[in-house]
């Protein structure tokens, strides 16, 4: 089984198209992973993700690909281990 993560993705970039916060959304339910967006600018957007580990890096390969009417600069990840001491000592 795979190790359970939460993390904090602060995502700087040209983010202002309107279809990227459903875009986040959508790729995080694809990869069966909890999603909450906390705050969001035209150049900064920060997203709460959890989920398997593997899966939280697919999803940062993801934001910086995609989709075509954005260009993200950098992902700063910062661990929130709060989340995922408790799920580890629910294991």
């Amino acid at each position: 089984m795979s190790d359970f993560a939460a993390e904090r993705f602060a995502i700087s970039g040209d983010l202002g198209s309107p279809v990227f916060v459903p875009w986040v959304e959508r790729h995080a339910r694809r990869l069966g992973l909890a999603a909450s967006i906390s705050e969001r600018s035209p150049t900064r957007m920060q997203v709460r993700i959890e989920g398997p580990a593997e899966l939280v890096d697919a999803m940062e390969v993801g934001c910086l690909l995609g989709p075509i009417e954005v260009w993200v600069d950098d992902i700063a990840r910062e661990p929130l281990n709060d989340r995922a001491a408790n799920r580890t000592a629910d294991a």
